[in-house]
């Protein structure tokens, strides 16, 4: 991230110790690390936020393809179905209009005399 050397840090140190002296730099340090810890965890918890968000995105992604794909084929194969369908419902329909109304019992009595 930032290019600091030992030479750089060792100058920081000791332009802090003469500014701040020797009794709060413990506490300036310290709460310098405070907020520079606070700081990573953050960064890091929106990194995976955003890492966790594109999961989520290219699992609906490729969800939504293979539903693409399963009604794709969904559709190949009801084509001989609804074809066979329809034949059957055909055939009901011609085999309805040759059939002779059924006789009464009466009628059957009347043949039979």
């Amino acid at each position: 991230m930032f290019d600091i050397g030992f030479a750089e840090l060792l100058i920081v140190s000791v332009v802090a110790l003469l500014v701040l002296g020797p009794d709060k730099l413990p506490t300036a340090v310290r709460t310098c690390g405070m907020w520079i810890g606070r700081i990573k965890r953050s960064v890091t918890a929106i990194q995976h936020e955003i890492s966790e968000e594109l999961r989520v995105e290219e699992l609906r992604r490729t969800a939504a393809i293979s539903k693409e794909e399963l009604d794709k084929e969904l559709k190949e194969m009801r084509t001989p179905f609804k074809a066979a369908a329809e034949e059957v419902d055909a055939a009901v329909k011609a085999v309805d209009t040759s059939e002779t109304p059924p006789s009464s019992p009466a009628a059957e009595d009347q043949k039979h005399s």
